[in-house]
């Protein structure tokens, strides 16, 4: 007989950003924990067919996997929470399923019939949900977190997608989680449920009662008015469950642990399960909160305003710094700031700079004296795909003496184009998945900064980028200092980048920040910040000992 893959729905009322992507992620490393094999689906009510096209400030950080898929930035949570690996099937919009839809009507496969959004959008909907229930190895569990806020109308078939599975499917088989806001308002001094009852009335209006109710809030939610939203929502006072505050968001399976939340769910599916085995988080979880060390790293680039625009980013440091037992202070610097008033002013007390991807000329030569900076000054230096590019730009013109070398991207009429775009993406028009996506391999050159993190001399990461290191100038650059680090296998596209007179140097073509894991860092990342933590000890040992000269 088939498995029967079990279906968890996470919906989200009052307001967004209440972190269904991060209960979503909790609910399933407690799950995973526990022995079953879980599947995360993230589900996009926007018509963009994904997010590759969209800016940042709307959107936020754009997630590239493996197979080279734009996607949601909540799939990076998923990946970092459950250490998966996850694909196209794994995030759905609806520009992708009216796509489908309009495609099978313009060839005639309806028959003539007349296409509506029921039934026709909502069962390619549920067969995408039901995607992976159909592989050979089909998951015991498939947790779906559906984007938007109930009430909304993007967010409706969606919806009735669901509602139609909790029948389909049988209630025994599918159960509903919402994410829901209980807001402290301070003048009054009172948390207040009234946002929860209307939202979970909402919900319940389009035909679905939630089994369990996640109640975000910034004060703890005592037992009198957990029964009271229990009693308004006819929701079990049990599964009421607090999503108070926490200082780190890998507290959150630990805080939904402590009040039985998987225990609830795998009872409401029949489970009898082992508890889960969570000691390895636990022990990550509290090394975060209580560091021994503290640093400062830079972060110079143009969306400093949305730190959603650099979420992976943000996580790997906290990954890194687990390992070095440090807490790491992001400094946000605007590379337009720093282009207005120079580097120095925001940056003479890092203790190392990172250089983040991006897309457009806006802050670029910001982004180049930041460079300049640092390498003159020997502070540890990362730079991810443009902030490579960018570091590249700067060696050309300051150490090779190529004085208007600059990027193919930014200026056509270029003499010296060190960076250009690459040879496959000549004539692409279209704006939307034609980049460089996904993994592809890399050869790291033996005795270098990469091959000590790595440990290895072969490895994949994911790339997002249409613009390469100019090959008509690699020898000159490796000729005054600069080493190709990493190729490609066929030696035909530069990965990486280091300085040799330096101490800790890097630039890459690709996103080490969508491999790290909270209890396995990226080694780049990883290595970076020791070096970080190892810059500011020998700057604190040298200004104490000078203190200690100028005293006698």
């Amino acid at each position: 007989m088939a498995k029967q893959t079990k279906y968890i729905f996470v919906t989200g009322g009052v307001v967004s950003s209440l972190g269904k992507g991060i209960s979503a992620s909790s609910i399933g490393l407690l799950l995973k924990s526990r022995g079953l094999s879980v599947v995360n689906i993230k589900c996009d009510p926007y018509i963009n067919v994904d997010p590759g096209t969209m800016n940042p400030f709307q959107h936020g950080e754009v997630y590239v996997t493996d197979d080279g898929s734009e996607t949601d930035l909540d799939l990076g949570h998923y990946e970092r929470f459950l250490n998966s690996i996850l694909t196209k099937e794994h995030n759905l919009t609806t520009g992708q399923v009216y796509n489908t839809v309009i495609t099978r009507e313009r060839r005639g496969d309806y028959l003539g019939a007349t296409v509506q959004v029921i039934p026709h959008i909502t069962e390619e909907i549920k067969n995408r949900i039901k995607h992976f229930e159909k592989s050979e190895n089909p998951p015991d569990v498939t947790i779906v977190e559906i984007g938007g806020t109930v009430g909304d109308i993007e967010s409706l078939p969606f919806l009735e997608a669901i509602r139609q599975m909790g029948l389909e499917e049988g209630r025994n088989n599918v159960m509903y989680i919402h994410v829901t806001l209980v807001p402290y308002i301070r003048t009054a001094g009172e948390l207040k449920t009234k946002p929860t009852q209307h939202s979970v009335k909402e919900l319940r209006g389009i035909g679905i009662q939630p089994d369990m109710l996640l109640c975000r809030s910034a004060k703890s939610i005592d037992d009198d008015m957990r029964k009271k939203i229990s009693l308004f929502c006819s929701v079990p006072m049990k599964a009421v469950i607090t999503a108070e505050d926490v200082s780190t968001i890998y507290g959150v399976p630990l805080n939904l642990h402590a009040q039985d939340t998987d225990k609830i769910v795998c009872e409401h599916f029949g489970w009898d399960l082992p508890e889960p085995d969570i000691a390895e988080w636990e022990k990550m979880v509290e090394t975060i909160i209580n560091p021994q060390k503290h640093i400062k790293i830079g972060i110079c680039g143009k969306y400093v305003n949305l730190k959603d625009a650099y979420k992976s980013i943000i996580e790997s440091f906290v990954h890194a710094g687990v390992t070095s037992i440090a807490e790491v202070d992001l400094i946000w610097v605007s590379s337009e700031d720093i282009k207005k008033h120079g580097a120095e002013k925001f940056l003479h007390d890092v203790d190392g700079l990172l250089i983040p991807g991006g897309f457009g000329e806006r802050g670029v030569e910001g982004k180049i004296e930041a460079i300049r900076f640092v390498r003159e000054n020997n502070i540890p230096f990362l730079g991810i795909c443009l902030g490579m590019q960018c570091a590249v730009i700067e060696y050309a013109r300051n150490v090779c003496g190529l004085e208007d070398a600059h990027s193919f991207e930014f200026y056509r009429d270029l003499k010296h184009p060190v960076i250009h775009l690459m040879a496959d993406q000549e004539g692409v028009t279209d704006l939307g998945g034609t980049m460089r996506l996904g993994a592809y391999p890399c050869k790291i050159e033996k005795g270098t900064k990469s091959e000590e993190a790595y440990g290895c001399n072969s490895v994949s990461e994911r790339h997002r980028h249409r613009y390469e290191l100019n090959n008509t100038y690699r020898e000159m650059l490796a000729d005054n200092g600069l080493t190709m680090a990493g190729v490609s296998p066929d030696e035909r596209l530069v990965e990486i980048v280091e300085v040799k007179d330096h101490p800790w140097f890097v630039g890459v073509q690709y996103h080490p920040e969508l491999k790290s894991r909270p209890t396995n860092p990226h080694p780049l990342f990883r290595d970076f910040v020791k070096a970080s933590v190892a810059y500011k000890e020998n700057k604190t040992a040298n200004s104490q000992e000078s203190e200690a000269n100028v005293s006698k």
